[in-house]
């Protein structure tokens, strides 16, 4: 079973115990603001492909490489005055860019797919400082296998991939709860790849620009996170759900009222105030729980599409959808 440091008990020991592990090219479990991540060297391709087995990933799927800070980010990719902007504003932060990958860039081409193109981002807190402290990229999906419910805790880690790697960096709960927000500035315009911890109406905030959504499912893997089926629990997903039937457990919003409610195995409430910033926060731990109740399907009340509404609304959608 794989060994586990909390930060706020032992900040130093998490920091040195990461770097070794991630010196000798295997993964380790780390927080960010969004879910946590399995973090392995972004430039070593025994690293890169660990994390592939360990996930059970598929390789034309490709990865996030988190950045110390936005210097480290332009050594390894070209930016736009568009993305430079987007950079400055949301990094660190919950935001993915897709930038054209430099010539002379370390990152390994299995992080990348084989593409001439990087995701690359500039987390929050630990992860940020642990970039640092190792001096190179670090690819980071999320620590889970692959299509599962993304991790928000030290224990959802520990109870998916526990046992398949050496180091988890407890780092408590994920304050963000979904991943990030990738986008991809192409001829001055910004196209949203997927929804995530920062909201489109931020960015057009921003930048005064309207952000072009692309097709959700089914779409040319461009980035992480656009597999039509994906975070998915072992029990069926009906969304929608207007009603709620016997031994089904209820994701419910805004204290929503639905008819049978009484029949359900259990209620969670992903935020009883109408707070979409909490329900983020919560959307993969009550999926989690919901999954392990036994109950024979969880139903899922509709949620308002606006601000972080899409991404949960994406992440919904794609555990909903046929299992590939």
């Amino acid at each position: 079973m794989a060994r586990r440091i909390a930060i706020d008990s032992a900040p130093q020991e998490a920091i040195t115990a990461a770097v070794d592990v991630l010196r000798r090219g295997l993964p380790v479990a780390i927080p960010t603001e969004t879910v946590y991540g399995l973090a392995a060297d972004a430039t070593n391709p025994t690293a890169i492909t660990a994390i592939y087995e360990t996930k059970g990933r598929p390789r034309f799927n490709p990865l996030i490489c988190h950045m110390a800070d936005l210097a480290m980010a332009e050594r390894h990719a070209i930016f736009d005055p568009l993305s430079q902007r987007l950079a400055e504003r949301f990094w660190p932060g919950p935001l993915t860019l897709i930038l054209r990958l430099r010539a002379d860039s370390a990152i390994h081409p299995l992080a990348t797919a084989g593409l001439d193109s990087v995701g690359i981002r500039v987390p929050r807190g630990f992860a940020g400082g642990l970039i640092s402290a190792f001096g190179r990229p670090l690819a980071a999906p999320s620590a889970n296998s692959s299509g599962r419910i993304s991790p928000t805790s030290a224990d959802h880690v520990e109870g998916d991939l526990g046992g398949r790697i050496e180091l988890i960096i407890d780092g408590g709960e994920c304050p963000v709860g979904v991943e990030s927000t990738i986008v991809k500035v192409e001829d001055g315009r910004i196209r949203l790849l997927r929804p995530g911890g920062i909201s489109v109406e931020a960015l057009e905030a921003a930048t005064g620009k309207t952000v072009i959504r692309t097709q959700k499912a089914g779409a040319t893997i461009e980035a992480p996170g656009m597999l039509a089926s994906h975070y998915a629990p072992d029990r069926p997903i009906r969304l929608g759900a207007t009603s709620v039937a016997e031994d089904e457990v209820l994701i419910t919003f805004a204290r929503a009222t639905v008819e049978g409610e009484h029949l359900a195995r259990r209620v969670l409430d992903l935020s009883p105030s109408g707070n979409l910033a909490e329900a983020a926060a919560n959307l993969f731990a009550y999926m989690k729980k919901a999954d392990a109740s036994g109950a024979r399907a969880i139903a899922v009340v509709p949620i308002p599409n606006r601000g972080l509404g899409e991404a949960i609304n994406d992440r919904l959608a794609r555990a909903a959808a046929p299992r590939e």
